[in-house]
């Protein structure tokens, strides 16, 4: 595992929990408007924390915390993502996995194994628009359809999640994705934000009827829609 974050509380990242939020590195995409940048592109610059730091973390905390969010970049490229995530859920936490959703054989994998509790999709685009989001332009995003059929299955909770970018997005790809993920648990637009640590400088996000008016579209499609970030 390699890990190169570690938020200590966190009542806002795993729904209903009071958890942490792991961050590992290196991600197999490069969505320009992605606020974690330097865990993607910059890996080998930042500090890393090992296994054994967070464990001894997560064991201090028990008792504490309720839930562990493990994000990154990409977890599931992480080769031992396995091993890590049962050693968390031997510890007595709930885990939350935030993906991009490329990797739908091993996250299956995770979940029938008992060691996801909660998966967290990133809806990058429309389908049509899926490659230039990403930052590759010709991508197969068939992984991404497997994953979101999966995760329409409700074999696991879940949620998924689109940052609106303004430069990226308009009327015409929500409705497309509320088509496209019908029927799903949970949808939030997410308000882009610039964390100052972006691929791609001089992006926006939309103001507030915009979004809105996005919300008015896909929550026709989805059994709870919101916006986060406003």
């Amino acid at each position: 595992m390699v890990i190169q974050g570690l938020q200590k509380l966190t009542l806002l990242d795993y729904p209903g929990k009071v958890a942490c939020t792991i961050f590992t590195a290196g991600c197999n995409f490069r969505c320009p408007f992605c606020h974690n940048a330097s865990l993607v592109v910059d890996t080998y610059k930042n500090e890393e924390i090992t296994q054994e730091e967070v464990s001894a973390f997560l064991k201090k905390r028990m008792g504490v915390l309720d839930g562990v969010c493990v994000t990154g970049g990409e977890p599931l490229i992480q080769s031992d993502i396995e091993p890590f995530l049962r050693q968390i859920k031997e510890m007595g936490y709930a885990v939350k996995l935030d993906t991009n959703g490329s990797f739908p054989d091993k996250l299956k994998r995770l979940v029938d194994e008992k060691l996801v509790d909660y998966v967290a999709m990133d809806i990058k685009n429309s389908q049509e628009s899926y490659g230039k989001t990403i930052g590759i332009r010709d991508y197969d995003i068939r992984n991404i359809h497997r994953s979101v059929q999966y995760l329409l299955s409700d074999a696991v909770p879940y949620e998924f999640r689109t940052t609106v970018v303004l430069e990226f997005h308009q009327r015409s790809d929500f409705e497309s994705i509320g088509r496209w993920i019908r029927g799903a648990q949970r949808y939030y637009l997410q308000q882009f934000v610039d964390s100052g640590d972006l691929i791609q400088e001089g992006l926006h996000g939309y103001n507030r009827e915009i979004m809105e008016q996005a919300l008015e579209v896909v929550e026709k499609y989805v059994q709870t829609a919101e916006i986060r970030g406003l």
